[in-house]
């Protein structure tokens, strides 16, 4: 199978909801909830030559913390990885914003 970049990847929010309330019930007290990537991070990563999409790893810093590691895939689903690569993103909490239901549902 390759990857087009045209996969549907939709969720409703009622879906999304349930899914990350049964992350929340089951992971650690003050756990990380969610990580933000600013748009020129994800931008960049989209804009290589022959990216159709993004892969995104799960990590552990030298601190212990989970982390996510961004980096493109192409129609043959190999990681762009000499290209650019993201971290660095603002997890939640503390960077959490307020009100979405995929925080609080």
């Amino acid at each position: 199978m390759s990857f087009t970049g045209k996969e549907n990847h939709d969720i409703t929010l009622a879906e999304a909801t349930a899914w990350t309330a049964n992350y929340r019930k089951y992971a650690p007290t003050n756990s990380t909830k969610a990580h933000f990537f600013g748009k020129d991070a994800i931008q960049a990563i989209l804009d290589q030559d022959n990216c159709v999409g993004i892969r995104i790893y799960y990590a552990q810093d030298p601190e212990g913390k989970q982390q996510l590691i961004v980096v493109g895939a192409d129609a043959n689903e190999n990681d762009l990885y000499e290209g650019r690569l993201a971290e660095r993103s603002s997890p939640c909490p503390p960077a959490c914003g307020g009100g979405s239901p995929l925080l609080l549902g």
